[in-house]
């Protein structure tokens, strides 16, 4: 069984990651779209194979389409982890309201 590497593990900025799946969740996103707005070299911004290896975004094929015209999509694990994100956010802890 492969386990899914954790964020800490994974090298990538959390708000860099948390910034392309909310991207991805905002409108529906073709595969060269995402390549076009995603794709780098830096190994400190590798949101993108951080979100495929860890299972978080899917590029669906259709039958005869080309690679770039698949689509990029949010798996329900990176619905879900983008949503914990998005309601930590909104504590008041995070934003420093509660601290004593």
């Amino acid at each position: 069984m492969t386990r899914t590497p954790t964020l800490a593990e994974t090298g990538s900025d959390a708000g860099n990651l948390l910034q392309f799946l909310a991207w991805v969740a905002a409108q529906p996103r073709t595969y060269e779209e995402t390549m076009d707005a995603w794709r780098t070299s830096c190994p400190r911004l590798c949101a993108w194979e951080d979100a495929t290896t860890g299972g978080l975004v899917d590029v669906i094929r259709e039958d005869g389409t080309a690679r770039a015209d698949a689509t990029v999509r949010l798996t329900s694990k990176g619905a879900a982890w983008l949503d914990s994100a998005r309601t930590a956010a909104t504590r008041p802890e995070a934003s420093g309201a509660a601290r004593l």
